[in-house]
């Protein structure tokens, strides 16, 4: 496989990791995901991903329904680390060594994060598993995705969703939305898209992180964004 990128940070959305269920972890949707980043790290490409929380808690909506904000956003970090460790354990049955890295210190669990011992384990063949977002309340995985994508000096950031890319409006909603082949940050910004939250896209447009917005639930379309097939919105 010919690949447009050297080293990519891949953030997966924890309700995708739900599949059907729509809450919990779907076994058949994580051995997808595990096989989809296989191949790609098969192929040569380093590979660092972030996964969100929301299968399991959100810090947003237990703040609204009454949860301190600060420990709800705790709980967010942890709902990650559990979804952390389901991929690595489901990258290691199908033969591709991972390390889970978080944010706080959690030994055993995974290893304090920091950008040379996960450079280090991207250098070893090994997928890097960044849990725990920033290790802050009051910061999205979004914003997690972004730093750690900066961190490691990855070329891309991939997020993939169950959209194929970014609209014009949200096209579960709006039949008349179009899509975006591509996409100015100015642009998300401007026309208010919610893309990833402003901190996220503000970081990637200070560092030139471009991001590639896909859908990651359609099996094969890992492989297509890294070939750079042109599925999905660029944001650049």
């Amino acid at each position: 496989m010919r690949s447009k990128y050297n080293r990519v940070l891949l953030k997966l959305s924890g309700e995708s990791l739900a599949g059907a269920k729509g809450t919990g972890i779907d076994t058949e949707r994580l051995g997808d995901y595990a096989r989809q980043i296989k191949d790609i790290a098969a192929g040569g490409v380093q590979v660092a991903i972030v996964i969100g929380g929301g299968n399991i808690f959100r810090g947003l909506s237990g703040a609204a329904k009454g949860f301190d904000r600060v420990k709800g956003d705790q709980m967010g970090m942890l709902a990650t680390v559990i979804n952390s460790l389901a991929l690595s354990s489901a990258l290691e049955a199908e033969g591709q060594p991972a390390k889970v890295f978080t944010a706080i210190n959690m030994f055993p669990v995974g290893e304090h994060y920091s950008k040379w011992k996960a450079i280090e384990a991207l250098n070893a063949g090994c997928v890097a598993i960044i849990a725990g977002g920033t290790g802050n309340p009051f910061f999205t995985t979004d914003t997690g995705s972004a730093l750690r994508g900066i961190e490691v000096e990855a070329d891309v950031m991939l997020k993939g969703t169950r959209v194929d890319g970014i609209y014009t409006a949200d096209p579960e909603k709006d039949p008349t939305a179009t899509k975006f082949s591509e996409i100015s940050y100015d642009e998300v910004y401007t026309r208010g898209l919610k893309v990833m939250d402003l901190t996220a896209t503000a970081l990637c447009k200070e560092n030139g992180l471009p991001i590639v917005v896909f859908d990651m639930d359609t099996v094969g379309n890992l492989a297509k964004v890294i070939a750079g097939e042109p599925i999905g919105t660029l944001v650049y």
